[in-house]
């Protein structure tokens, strides 16, 4: 049986290997962006100068020989789902047996005039990055459109190189469509700290161009003119599924798939950041566009491929990132900015500095746990994931904090001045109205 991947991504990668560990297959993997998997969230630290491009691949060239896994570095075209071949540029089809749809994200575009000028784009492929290499030569300024992971990427990359960035966001605090506004507040008090000229609440309106069709300036909805020579777009992400066009493969935003992972097509699945759940588990989205996803669904439909069908189940929500050199972590539900259910409340805590926080978001009559938000600090993945599953009320997460923080830097563990907080005066109505007991005692494990 011949196995046909479009797309080397983590996903994509990771249904390799784990095809190749269970079975004997032919695996085929097809990708026009580059011939080896490489580790996409380390884009930003080739152009920093910290890393090689050869130093974010994961594997050794001959791994793919050595593992019979083929490599072809091609743009697939078209999928003819009736002679179960697909079509690539080069002018060549590929016949398959079975077929797994991996082709990840593209960059959103909202149809700003002067988006397809020269110097304007995303950061996504390794296209982007080569891109960005080019116009980044003698550039004095950069202008990035949108909040969220990526635009701050983009802003610290440019920033290593002692480049300008303005950053056009149009919501009232950076990524308060994700964070619940403390946070949000806290991350955009310290981007403007690394002297980055961000505007809040405002819109990218039009980008200008010159005669040779480059960038030179953007226009916002406060009708203000901002020279630049580089323009980041990085309002988001969609799901690449382009190659589907003109097939019978069911699409919405992503390409539909059930709990195994397969389209409406028999013998075709879609992972990573272009499948769409048609059934997504409770408390997950239908469109996940993470790493780890991407590598739990990968190991998933290996397991559908190869006579083990197993549901993906992807457990608790989380994630993390960084904000230059404030770390983020998110697990279970964290509603952003005004979004909170009736039934819910939280506890937040921030330092003094404003350099760290602690969000617990739990139900408010039985203080069951149903998120945390980390800003600064590090907790434990394993213990977070615990108290989650098995619902531990918020005061015993408090109680049990120990186990849960986690900084191998040595910095001061930041509890007692929580639970101080909490237990203070000040605080006696929002304990009484949460409905917290006082919380003295700290239980000490590992």
């Amino acid at each position: 049986m011949h196995i046909l991947i479009i797309g080397n991504g983590v996903a994509g990668i990771t249904a390799a290997r784990y095809i190749r560990k269970r079975s004997s297959h032919a695996i085929t993997v097809v990708s026009a962006e580059s011939k080896h998997f490489f580790s996409r969230t380390a884009l930003m630290y080739v152009y920093m100068g910290h890393m090689r491009f050869e130093d974010i691949k994961p594997y050794e060239d001959w791994f793919w020989e050595k593992n019979r896994i083929d490599l072809l570095q091609a743009y697939v075209e078209k999928i003819n789902t009736e002679k179960r071949t697909v079509s690539l540029n080069t002018g060549n089809e590929l016949p398959y047996d079975r077929l797994i749809i991996a082709t990840g994200s593209a960059s959103n575009k909202f149809g700003w005039p002067g988006q397809d000028l020269r110097g304007v784009q995303g950061l996504y492929s390794l296209q982007d990055l080569e891109n960005m290499e080019s116009y980044s030569r003698d550039l004095k300024k950069a202008v990035i459109v949108g909040g969220g992971l990526i635009g701050i990427e983009m802003a610290e990359m440019f920033l290593s190189r002692g480049i300008e960035v303005c950053m056009l966001v149009r919501e009232k605090y950076y990524w308060d469509n994700v964070l619940p506004e403390e946070e949000a507040r806290m991350i955009t008090n310290h981007i403007r700290k690394h002297s980055i000229d961000l505007r809040l609440e405002t819109e990218l309106k039009q980008i200008l161009g010159n005669e040779e069709e480059r960038v030179v300036a953007v226009e916002t909805n406060k009708e203000k003119t901002i020279e630049c020579g580089f323009v980041g777009l990085t309002p988001g992400v969609h799901p690449n599924i382009k190659v589907t066009e003109g097939s019978p493969i069911e699409c919405r935003r992503g390409i539909l798939v059930n709990e195994y992972l397969e389209s409406n097509v028999p013998g075709i699945y879609a992972i990573g950041d272009c499948a769409e759940l048609r059934n997504p588990p409770a408390g997950r989205k239908a469109i996940e566009a993470v790493w780890y996803t991407a590598k739990l669904m990968g190991k998933t439909v290996a397991r559908s491929i190869c006579k083990e069908a197993t549901p993906y189940r992807p457990g608790i929500w989380y994630n993390s990132a960084k904000f230059f050199d404030i770390e983020y972590q998110v697990y279970g539900s964290v509603p952003a900015s005004g979004r909170a259910a009736e039934n819910e409340a939280s506890y937040y805590w921030e330092d003094s500095k404003r350099e760290r926080s602690l969000r617990l978001v739990f139900e408010k009559g039985s203080r069951k746990l149903l998120g945390i938000n980390v800003l600064g600090m590090r907790i434990r993945h394993h213990v977070a994931d615990r108290f989650l599953r098995e619902g531990w009320p918020v005061d015993k997460v408090l109680a049990h904090f120990n186990a849960l923080y986690f900084e191998p830097e040595f910095s001061r563990n930041p509890i007692r001045e929580i639970l101080k907080k909490l237990n203070s005066e000040n605080a006696g109505k929002a304990i009484k109205a949460l409905g917290f007991k006082e919380v003295k005692h700290l239980v000490f494990e590992n």
